[in-house]
């Protein structure tokens, strides 16, 4: 699962902290965006590990470094794993060569299950106002920088997968697993349509990797109001059941 969850830090009260923790706790790894670089980012991440930890699985967390960005735009990453299912690999970490050319660089590590090791490399884009593609275009750099990784690449690239600036990954085989789906949310819903854009994706090489299943949890459709549903993030998490070749 992947999910961009707006300014996670002490502003989280306990009750959406614990809101979050039932989100999340069906699933084996979770990568998240927007983990507030100052005090109480991590924190919150701790914060909600405890909260999972009470509710039947084992839990362990790692929270990167802040991103190498303007003190405006720096955060952090964090991804969750149920120990039983899930082993971490090495150490976690910030993408180094081009840490300048991309704002917040992305945060990787390497996970294995049954056997089959996989990298996902956690990643929150520019906002589409600033051109995200600009910093996108690296990505297409990665596989062949870590050409031993099966690279898995999911966040918030506030940017639609049929953007032109993915074809030089599609052509490496690395497909998205959403097309035509919004995951953000608009501040008020209009005609029943309360999702505003195409942002939150997972691109996979389809050569290493099979997906099952996917799909997005309409967290929103919980809370009385979007306004409510907001104080937990301006995204819904997106989710994908795969099978590592």
């Amino acid at each position: 699962m992947s999910w961009n969850i707006e300014n996670l830090g002490k502003s989280k009260s306990d009750s959406e902290i614990e809101f979050m923790a039932n989100t999340l706790r069906d699933f084996d790894v979770v990568a998240l965006q927007e983990v507030v670089a100052g005090y109480g980012g991590s924190q919150a991440v701790a914060r909600l590990a405890d909260v999972l930890n009470r509710k039947g699985s084992r839990w362990d967390y790692v929270v990167s470094e802040p991103t190498t960005s303007s003190a405006y735009k720096t955060e952090r990453y964090a991804f969750l794993w149920k120990t039983a299912k899930i082993k971490k690999i090495g150490t976690a970490w910030l993408e180094k060569k081009y840490n300048l050319e991309i704002d917040r660089e992305p945060f990787y590590c390497t996970f294995e299950a049954d056997h089959k090791s996989f990298t996902l490399v956690n990643f929150h884009a520019i906002t589409k106002s600033k051109q995200p593609e600009t910093e996108i275009k690296y990505f297409k750099f990665l596989p062949a920088q870590y050409p031993t990784l099966n690279l898995i690449f999911t966040g918030d690239f506030n940017c639609p997968q049929s953007h032109t600036v993915f074809n030089p990954l599609r052509k490496m085989g690395y497909l998205p697993v959403f097309t035509n789906q919004k995951t953000s949310l608009k501040r008020d819903c209009v005609l029943e349509e309360c999702l505003a854009s195409e942002f939150d994706n997972i691109f996979y090489n389809s050569n290493k990797v099979v997906v099952k299943n996917a799909g997005v949890l309409l967290f929103y459709q919980k809370f009385s109001s979007l306004q409510e549903a907001h104080s937990i993030s301006d995204h819904i998490p997106i989710w994908a059941e795969i099978v590592v070749n």
